[in-house]
């Protein structure tokens, strides 16, 4: 019969003896992660809570929760609605998800 040939085991299965592994880098955030970073730093700077901010964006608390911990990916209507109810918009909200330190602070 045939020969039975095993997977080639993953790096993170290797021992020492196998020679040194590299530093795995963390993935980097998606953007509706960093986008609802922002948008709860936003508000937490306000001092607004989020039934506040919900209502005013004519979404639910439960919808605006999950966009502010990157759970949902919102539609741009979507979040010209939330941006507008925390008086940014949807361009001031993307330049400042995009800046270079948004990374650093998503950590």
């Amino acid at each position: 019969m045939g020969e039975i040939v095993p997977f080639p085991e993953r790096e993170s299965e290797r021992g020492p003896e196998r020679g040194p592994e590299r530093a795995v880098e963390p993935p980097e955030p998606l953007w509706r992660e960093l986008v609802g970073r922002e948008l709860h730093r936003e508000r937490s700077r306000r001092g607004e809570r989020l039934v506040d901010v919900a209502g005013r964006a004519g979404v639910s608390v439960q919808y605006l929760s999950e966009v502010e911990r990157g759970l949902k990916d919102p539609s741009s209507e979507m979040l010209h609605a939330i941006a507008g109810a925390l008086d940014l918009s949807v361009r001031r909200l993307a330049v400042r998800t995009g800046r270079p330190d948004a990374l650093a602070l998503a950590a």
